[in-house]
């Protein structure tokens, strides 16, 4: 039997995929008559309507890809593989393969986790800006002081909190008889009412002699605990009167002396919720430089080194006793006698004895001195020479370290160049 003229070849399914990569023939791209059938299935299919089957789904296949790739970013990839609108390399090249982090399963859209809002050490969207995160009564890891107090069922012994809070305050410091006052303040009225709170005062009255075993200073501090609870109004202005004239106990009738200071203190324009003062961390470095200046001026008039040390503690700013150090030492440098030399002295090394001022303050005090010598020249032509020895000094009380010492900067005395160059100076050196 004769064949066709037109060639005919036997392509496997297996050998498909191979057709849409082969280049056309010349005659195919001009249009040739002749024409290569395969046969798929027992039906004779044209070879050219095959490749061109074969390139369009690769094509869909490509553009399918690129879309669910770039829908996130705005930009898209042709068809032809042709550079993006906004030069980004195209994520079918080797070099967009390697680089782009994105997920090549072909699921998502591409944008950022959560909005933005995803990953480590991220707070919230771009712009978000959160609100006072208010209490809610209702969550089970609430508690409340006040509701705490109404389950123990006191009934008479309502009056026996604030007895025990001040006794505890005591003992504390000055940011803890602040924190104990503002309890009674918000525990009158729903807890404990006025009587109760009168009467918890008089048995701190009359138990001050024992208090002052353990807190010397009961008489002051329970005096100005009643002071602030009349200005808070959960006392009665007319407590203090009440007592007048049938007190016995000495301790009682310092504290209530002490009391109608405070309060004519207030008529005057003092404020009594300030009794306590302000916490270490609340207070400017202005009014704390201050205050060390004036406790470094009492000093020196009183010379009594545990009450220098007392109002140091109560400041309650151990991060800033490097200040005291400075002042001490710049007040040394200013004064014209041995008296201010001596007694600084004696306070450095007592506060360094008691462990007040720790190594690292003691040593940033003595490194501002240092650094600011030169300008303290200016004012206090003799300060080299007097920081020297009072450095010299404080190494042999043991109270710097050798290598301490050895950073004090020292300055080149005068030298005549000869005998006889009539009184000429050598230059200064520093």
């Amino acid at each position: 039997m004769e064949v066709e003229n037109e060639p005919i070849y036997n392509v496997n399914p297996t050998e498909l995929d191979h057709l849409s990569d082969t280049p056309f023939s010349g005659e195919e791209e001009n249009g040739g008559s002749e024409e290569i059938k395969t046969e798929i299935n027992g039906n004779w299919i044209a070879a050219s309507s095959i490749n061109e089957a074969k390139i369009n789904a690769r094509a869909k296949r490509r553009l399918r890809k690129n879309s669910s790739r770039d829908s996130g970013r705005g930009d898209s990839v042709s068809d032809n593989g042709e550079a993006l609108k906004s030069g980004v390399t195209a994520p079918t090249s080797p070099k967009g393969k390697f680089l782009d982090r994105r997920s090549r399963s072909g699921k998502g859209r591409g944008l950022p986790k959560k909005g933005g809002a995803g990953g480590k050490g991220v707070w919230g969207t771009p712009g978000q800006v959160y609100d006072v995160e208010e209490v809610d009564i209702k969550d089970p890891n609430y508690d409340d002081d006040q509701e705490m107090l109404r389950d123990l069922n006191l009934g008479e012994m309502k009056y026996s909190v604030p007895v025990l809070a001040v006794s505890l305050s005591l003992e504390g410091k000055a940011s803890h008889r602040e924190m104990t006052s503002k309890l009674l303040s918000d525990l009158c009225g729903t807890v404990v009412s006025t009587s109760d709170v009168e009467k918890s005062f008089d048995r701190l009255l009359k138990e001050l002699p024992e208090l002052m075993l353990d807190s010397p200073r009961a008489p002051q501090l329970v005096g100005q605990f009643i002071a602030r609870a009349v200005g808070d109004g959960i006392l009665c202005s007319t407590y203090i009167d009440s007592y007048k004239g049938t007190v016995d106990c000495v301790q009682a009738r310092a504290a209530l002396d002490r009391a109608t200071v405070l309060l004519s203190m207030k008529k005057g324009g003092k404020r009594i919720d300030s009794v306590w003062g302000s916490g270490g961390g609340q207070q400017s470095v202005k009014h704390l430089v201050k205050e060390i200046d004036m406790l470094l001026k009492e000093y020196l008039l009183s010379g009594d080194v545990s009450e220098a040390e007392r109002c140091l503690q109560e400041l309650e700013v151990p991060h800033f006793h490097h200040e005291l150090v400075y002042e001490a030492i710049v007040m040394v440098l200013e004064s014209t006698g041995e008296t201010t030399f001596k007694m600084m002295l004696d306070l450095l090394k007592s506060l360094w004895t008691s462990t007040v001022i720790t190594l690292d303050q003691m040593k940033r005090g003595y490194e501002r001195v240092y650094r600011e010598i030169p300008d303290i020249n200016l004012d206090v032509p003799h300060s080299y020479s007097m920081l020297e020895r009072f450095v010299e000094e404080c190494f042999q009380a043991g109270i710097i370290s050798k290598p301490l010492r050895d950073l004090c900067p020292s300055r080149g005395r005068k030298r005549f160049v000869s005998e006889g160059d009539g009184g000429r100076l050598k230059l200064e050196s520093y």
